[in-house]
């Protein structure tokens, strides 16, 4: 397998390893080389790895070509969210406590490098953080109370290490490229109560009231305990023994701090955190879809250097979208070029990369359902009333925010249809998904695969009835037997 390193600024990078590339985040984002490349570990050691960062889309594209990073994005997400971090850290608390029992100040940093400290003494917890986090450089700081506490937790870049640590890190970095295997996590599964997590403020809620009591009816039928709980109720997750998502998913929302405290815990999910973190983002999105052959609008990853190619590929009308966009919102039609130009500069500063799409317009959007590489519904979605969007967020009507629907038998949807909706679902592996489709003169288009897709009453349910809600709780029973 091809091993590579990627720094922000590869004639910086102080280390000499055998067998293996350092080469700059800019050429792996941007060369079409490395998108091709096959048999590839990528080791990110990026100075930033925040959200949107050039840091945080290497780890993305990375799993988006097939390639293995570490840290993958759930292992940098997981740093970002403290509560998680803690819930994690409580599995090895009496190792924190053995460990720094004799410090006799109040604050300890702990510094991981490849998954060691310089102190052998530290060498356990050292390898219990990076086993949980993935993540090569990292700083742990704990405050001591009535017993030690984790007070931060961040990824550390390599001109954070102190000097007298180099020769050591050094000695870690040699030790560590030589693996052939590279541990992570392991999750165990559990057993029967059913927690459905809704947001009372959610704008656009993924099942309507009347759907989530069918849930909750269906599953009663089924000897399976189901409950509601809110965004507060965090640490009553573990009480639960699945997890059913029904609130809008973003990484930087409640919704995957749940998806990954279940996880972690091994209760049963749907939808399982990395299936958030890929259909949340565009950016990944387009690489796969590309990757995999799958037909859609053309495409252009837009980025500060290519910005003023992309019309050329595109045309004008575009589509623009923020790479965490959802229900429409965060995406916009240029329809001139200097609209274009506003748009892109002002996207770019929330985002290192975001998408442009030629503009395709349809009457509506094949919407299929499905659940564990199975369709389970099959709708029309129709575009609101005098816009070219599924959902019309300006509209002044409230009856005018979204387009008409229709729900059909599978065996009624062309067999072609189904058969990209079931390529695009097997991208992300096992879950819940809503593949959108458009045909636009004749050809096949995947707009979107959707991770928590809409289920609500009277729409998705239109045709098939309670199957619709008996098939996802049958997936959920499944994982946990």
């Amino acid at each position: 397998m091809n091993k590579y390193i990627v720094v922000n600024q590869p004639e910086k990078w102080n280390f000499s390893i055998d067998n293996i590339t350092v080469i700059s985040s800019q050429d792996y984002l941007t060369n079409p080389k490395y998108s091709l490349l096959k048999n590839a570990r990528i080791f990110n050691l990026c100075k930033d790895y925040s959200y949107q960062s050039k840091g945080y889309y290497v780890s993305l594209l990375a799993e988006a070509r097939g390639h293995l990073p570490i840290p993958t994005t759930k292992n940098i997400v997981d740093l970002k969210a403290l509560k998680l971090v803690r819930i994690v850290s409580d599995e090895f608390d009496d190792v924190i406590q053995q460990s720094l029992k004799n410090i006799k100040s109040q604050d300890f940093t702990l510094s991981i490098y490849f998954g060691q400290n310089v102190a052998q003494k530290y060498k356990n917890l050292s390898a219990l953080f990076y086993k949980h986090f993935q993540v090569p450089f990292l700083r742990v700081n704990f405050n001591h109370t009535t017993k030690w506490n984790i007070q931060s937790i961040k990824a550390i870049s390599e001109a954070e290490i102190p000097v007298e640590h180099i020769s050591s890190v050094r000695e870690f970095a040699n030790q560590y490229f030589a693996k052939k295997r590279y541990d992570t996590a392991k999750v165990t599964n559990y057993d029967f109560d059913l927690a459905i997590l809704v947001n009372p403020s959610d704008p656009a809620p993924p099942s309507n009231s009347k759907a989530l009591k069918k849930f909750i009816e269906i599953a009663e039928k089924m000897n399976i305990y189901a409950e509601i709980i809110e965004p507060k109720d965090l640490s009553r997750l573990s009480s639960f023994d699945a997890l059913f998502l029904r609130q809008s998913t973003e990484v930087n929302n409640e919704a995957y701090t749940f998806a990954r405290k279940a996880q972690q815990e091994g209760i049963a999910i749907i939808d399982y955190p990395d299936a958030i973190l890929k259909c949340c983002n565009k950016v990944y999105m387009a690489e796969a879809m590309n990757n995999a052959n799958i037909s859609t609008p053309k495409t252009v990853i837009v980025h500060s250097n290519n910005r003023n190619a992309v019309l050329e590929q595109t045309g004008l009308p575009c589509v623009l979208k923020a790479p965490d966009s959802t229900f429409s919102f965060g995406v916009k039609k240029a329809k001139t070029k200097d609209e274009y130009n506003a748009l892109v500069t002002e996207m770019l500063k929330e985002s290192d990369l975001i998408i442009a799409q030629e503009f395709c317009p349809s009457d509506y959007d094949w919407r299929i359902g499905i659940i564990d590489n199975k369709p389970f519904y099959a709708c029309k979605y129709y575009m609101a009333k005098g816009h070219w969007q599924i959902y019309n967020w300006k509209a002044t009507d409230k009856n005018e925010q979204d387009g008409d629907a229709d729900c059909l038998p599978i065996e009624d949807v062309p067999k072609n249809v189904i058969d990209i909706a079931l390529k695009s679902a097997k991208l992300m592996g096992l879950g819940l998904y809503g593949i959108d489709i458009k045909v636009v003169d004749g050809k096949l288009m995947v707009i979107e695969i959707n991770d928590n897709p809409n289920i609500d009453f009277g729409v998705e349910d239109a045709h098939y009835g309670d199957l619709v809600y008996t098939e996802i709780l049958s997936a959920l029973k499944k994982r946990l037997e």
